[in-house]
């Protein structure tokens, strides 16, 4: 038998962050909490919560969380048929979704379809940012019920639904290419023009580089872990970087940014992947997150 009030105890406490927020919301005795961790944790021979500020799931933790998911949407569903299941004397738990998406998609059309979805929704939201390369990664490990993601491929247990494509510019201003490009861009002048990257994970300036000089090229860069930052140190004049279509044209179109090389967009296709179990369930956040993304790329 599964001890449900362990597990909630577990997932409640990844949630809050901390043992005391987790005994508040279950209305329980910090004490009480951790016994039931601990219990669970001696009884499975395993770490289900990294301690610390915040605390943190471990990998069989994370699964855990999942399974509480879906076990909330289980009785959301329930309750709704059969409302006097519902003791009026407990709180009442309402199931986060964790969930997955780039930052360029969460800072040009995904928060739409989350606005549409919890709109009409009981449900909230828990959206974790990670490189589209990598989101699948959290689906494949349990981290999260659904992503957006680059992967093609279906990742094993969830459905994929294709999105379009995200396209990007490589863009600076036009003294940043008269400064830096005064021959035209070249490999040699690419290696000597300060660069635009979000984090270690990003690979779209090697990407378009490699697309457009035929060759991987080192280039010096920056960093900024912010797609609206990223535009404004663009414009600046500090950098070039890949910007979204949707960041930019206005600023194209007005001639404050330009392309380095006219005509060579880099096209990152999305698709939607989402637990398998929980799809049906959550149509109409799949319904609004390809409709929205349908529209917007």
């Amino acid at each position: 038998m599964l001890d449900y009030p362990a597990l909630r105890a577990v997932a409640t406490i990844v949630q809050t962050g901390s043992f005391e927020r987790a005994a508040t919301v279950l209305n329980v005795t910090p004490s009480a909490i951790s016994q039931r961790v601990k219990q669970l944790e001696e009884r499975l021979g395993v770490v289900l919560i990294v301690r610390g500020t915040p605390c943190t799931a471990t990998e069989k933790g994370e699964w855990l969380c999942r399974h509480m998911e879906n076990v909330g949407m289980l009785e959301a569903e329930l309750f709704g048929q059969l409302p006097a299941l519902v003791d009026p004397d407990e709180p009442r738990q309402r199931v986060t979704l964790q969930i997955a998406t780039n930052a360029d998609s969460l800072g040009t059309w995904f928060v739409e379809a989350m606005s549409n979805f919890a709109k009409s929704s009981s449900y909230l939201l828990n959206v974790a940012v990670e490189d589209q390369d990598h989101t699948a990664e959290w689906l494949q490990r349990g981290r999260v019920i659904a992503a957006v993601t680059s992967l093609e491929k279906p990742v094993r247990g969830c459905r994929r639904f294709a999105l379009g494509v995200l396209r990007y510019h490589a863009t600076a201003t036009p003294d940043f290419v008269a400064r830096y490009f005064p021959q035209g861009v070249t490999s040699e002048a690419i290696r000597n023009a300060p660069a635009l990257t979000f984090n270690q994970k990003d690979r779209l300036q090697s990407s378009w580089i490699r697309r457009t000089f035929g060759r991987d090229l080192d280039y010096p860069t920056h960093w900024l872990p912010s797609p609206q930052s990223f535009v404004e140190a663009s414009l600046s004049g500090m950098c070039w970087g890949m910007n979204p279509t949707q960041l930019t044209c206005e600023h194209l179109a007005s001639g404050r940014l330009v392309e380095l090389v006219p005509d060579t967009p880099l096209d990152v296709p999305l698709y939607w992947q989402i637990n398998r179990l929980a799809a049906d369930r959550l149509a109409d956040l799949t319904r609004e997150v390809v409709t929205v993304a349908k529209r917007r790329l």
